[in-house]
């Protein structure tokens, strides 16, 4: 699954559990499993979609991939460098490599300072470029996001929801990074703008031969942009598969549920919407065998005891799931 030299990322077995604090002495009372022993691998110069519920675990997946919060076992390989056991300056040294886009482009940007001085903070922090080239290269970033450079002195609040998160994108871009990390960074924009953000990472993608891990929980957005895409539920992966494959084709019951909430555009065709039971368990004690059981209308007395493992259904499609191997569920 990960074997091949074009991977620029692999994560093997990653765990991020939250302790729960109680008490005076704030001992440990439990742990959120927020991510549960997952692994995938991203290509070079592809987009990896990233999907599920909100509290399945993506986002921690995505900011334990940069360190920005420790993971608690696991393997995160970059480039072939385990980003997990890099300290001090080796990993500042390795973070200009991977940069995020926030999902909230109010809070995520310094009200205090510039658009210009946001910008290039980053060249300032890694000492890169003489101190004249700094705003001239923020500015000519500001200009491939599509923001006016001639508002390098403006602050974050003069600008609209979709120009701030274009500063965002720009903020990112500033030390070329092989890797980006997109957390939902349409979910906090109108929809009108929507469209224009996509767009434009989509282009930047291509024009820079970036690599993208994009988070969303909503499957249709992801639909435009992945050429793979990641499946969680509850900590847990359930299927991975290539885009196109994973919308023709979806093999785990949860995936199924997803797509058929997708709207179609057109009045004369009937979908058939798949209404999940109950809510999704907690984290913090969540269910034996497969997580999905519970919610599942195919569930079987294995799926209550036995973790599905992920397993290549079909070529470069993986699925964790026991009721797949039944010719019933198989296109």
């Amino acid at each position: 699954m990960n074997s091949s030299k074009n991977y620029i990322l692999n994560v093997r077995n990653l765990v991020k559990y939250f302790p729960i604090k109680k008490g005076l002495l704030s001992r440990t009372a439990g742990y959120v499993k927020a991510v549960d022993d997952i692994s995938f691998s991203v290509k070079e110069g592809e987009i990896l979609g990233l999907v599920g519920e909100s509290g399945c675990g993506k986002t921690t997946v995505g900011r334990s991939i940069l360190r920005l919060i420790e993971p608690t076992s696991g393997e995160i390989l970059f480039d072939d460098k385990d980003i997990i056991k890099l300290k001090g300056d080796k990993l500042r040294k390795q973070r200009k490599e991977m940069q995020i886009i926030f999902q909230d482009p109010f809070s995520s940007l310094n009200p205090r300072m510039t658009i210009g001085n946001i910008v290039k903070e980053p060249y300032e922090i890694h000492g890169v470029f003489k101190k004249k080239e700094r705003m001239d290269r923020a500015r000519d970033i500001l200009m491939t996001v599509g923001i006016n450079p001639n508002m390098l002195n403006r602050y974050p609040h003069e600008f609209s929801g979709g120009q701030r998160q274009r500063i965002g994108i720009a903020r990112a871009l500033a030390l070329n990074p092989k890797l980006i990390i997109a957390d939902e960074p349409v979910s906090a924009l109108d929809v009108s703008i929507q469209a224009q953000i996509i767009n434009l990472l989509v282009e930047l993608q291509k024009k820079f031969s970036l690599t993208y891990i994009f988070i969303a929980h909503d499957l249709a957005v992801v639909k435009h942009v992945s050429d793979r895409i990641v499946v969680m539920y509850l900590g847990k992966i359930a299927e991975i598969a290539d885009g196109s494959e994973l919308y023709r084709n979806p093999m785990h019951p949860y995936t199924q549920a997803l797509l058929s909430a997708i709207p179609i555009p057109d009045p004369l065709v009937k979908k058939q919407r798949i209404i999940l039971e109950g809510d999704v368990p907690t984290p913090i004690d969540p269910p034996s065998g497969c997580r999905f059981h519970l919610r599942c209308r195919y569930r079987q007395e294995i799926c209550t005891k036995e973790t599905p493992v992920l397993e290549e259904k079909s070529p470069s499609h993986y699925v964790a799931c026991h009721i797949v191997k039944n010719e019933k569920y198989n296109n």
